[in-house]
């Protein structure tokens, strides 16, 4: 039935064409022998215009399959050029002869003369090379429109590969992240393993939520800053357990930005690097401060501590580590030129790092369940996760809170 339908559009299209350009034909043809004091009926300009145009629309078909029978591209464009050329000649005089033959029969001379064929001819070779051009004007017309119909489909092909490229690279990213963070956590572990055996298993359970959690949203780059912030707690869990009270971590963030959507796993290695350069190296305690915040259409997130700062040589070109290239990389993919990330010293001491982005609220949670895809190692690795906990105290799987604004979580055992 669509078949159908689809058939009959085509032919309405191609008649109804023809028809404007024989109507135009026909008023052109009744004004001219006015002006030249030789006028004709309406019905006979018509007749003379819109009758041949007619005869065209008939073959209309054909042409449009010589045309893609016989394309003009290369190797072959020559030969199929004649082959028009001598079928828009052919069409131009039979056409012309077929209609001096049906208005002979529907206007016969007054003088009731025969129908002359030399004559007609002679008429029809003053004439043809109208019709010539607009035979030629059809091809020309079908072959641009399949050129552009080739090129918007090579270019949707190329912004496709362009996007899957774009992902592929992120998830290359992602792929060598995750265990950069993990190797990080386990060399802590067995730095902890020798001194507190109950703090180490701990963070072993900790580390088994961790990565759950990981793995259950990491088939996304973007999650709200929500999520962010309640993974990056557990890290810090891990953190503190292995820091004591070294390390006090503070959040400052803005309720209205806790729906906006950042980049996934972006906070975890601004504070690593802030808990590597500004917490480790030193006796005295140390103190962390991640804000987030909302200026006009941007996010601004910040991690802030108060160590010795990047050293004077420094720079982001060559010194940068693991975590702080990839997430440079995926913020650039992400975002192009709508995003920045700096590095830099404050003014009081302690080392600076800023992310900001373009605001987007998050989805609602039955939105983000249809977008979301976790990983099939989440269920593979469900079983493990579960066996470690098990075998671990019930205090050890407290959840952690979400630390309001302007509140100091102190270092914890």
């Amino acid at each position: 039935m669509e078949q159908v339908r689809q058939g009959w559009l085509r032919w309405a299209m191609i008649y109804g064409a023809w028809g404007l350009l024989g109507l135009f034909i026909s008023v052109q043809n009744y004004v001219l022998r006015l002006q030249m004091s030789r006028p004709i009926s309406f019905t006979y300009a018509l007749a003379l215009g819109l009758g041949n145009c007619l005869l065209w629309a008939a073959a209309t078909p054909f042409i449009l399959y010589l045309i893609r029978r016989f394309k003009l591209e290369r190797p072959l464009w020559i030969r199929h050029a004649l082959i028009h050329l001598l079928a828009s000649l052919t069409l131009s005089f039979s056409i012309s002869i077929v209609h001096h033959f049906l208005m002979y029969l529907a206007f016969p001379p007054a003088s009731g003369s025969g129908f002359n064929v030399l004559s007609t001819l002679q008429e029809t070779f003053a004439f043809f090379d109208y019709w010539l051009l607009i035979y030629w004007v059809i091809v020309l017309c079908i072959h641009a429109t399949e050129f552009y119909g080739r090129f918007r489909e090579k270019d949707m092909k190329a912004s496709l590969l362009e996007t899957q490229l774009a992902q592929a690279q992120l998830t290359a990213l992602r792929t060598q992240l995750n265990p950069h963070f993990l190797f990080n956590t386990l060399h802590a572990i067995s730095a902890l393993m020798y001194r507190d055996v109950s703090a180490a298993n701990r963070m072993i359970a900790q580390l088994s939520d961790l990565l759950r959690l990981t793995l259950e949203i990491g088939g996304v780059q973007e999650v709200s800053l929500k999520q962010e912030i309640d993974f990056l707690e557990r890290y810090l869990e891990i953190q503190r357990a292995r820091f004591s009270d070294r390390m006090s971590v503070e959040f400052r963030v803005d309720p209205e930005t806790l729906d906006a959507l950042v980049p996934n796993f972006v906070l975890q290695p601004l504070v690593e690097n802030a808990i590597r350069h500004g917490i480790a190296p030193r006796i005295a305690p140390g103190h962390i401060i991640i804000s987030a915040r909302r200026e006009g259409g941007d996010v601004h997130l910040e991690v802030r501590d108060d160590g010795s700062g990047f050293p004077a040589n420094w720079s982001p070109r060559y010194r940068e580590g693991v975590g702080l290239r990839n997430t440079r990389g995926r913020l650039k993919h992400l975002y192009g030129a709508k995003h920045r990330f700096e590095l830099w010293n404050a003014a009081e001491g302690g080392a600076v790092a800023t992310v900001v982005v373009p605001f987007k609220a998050a989805e609602s949670a039955e939105e983000a369940a249809t977008r979301q895809y976790p990983s099939e190692q989440a269920e593979e690795f469900e079983e493990v996760y579960d066996a470690v906990e098990e075998s671990e105290a019930p205090e050890s799987k407290t959840a952690v809170p979400l630390v309001p604004q302007g509140t100091s979580a102190q270092a914890r055992s």
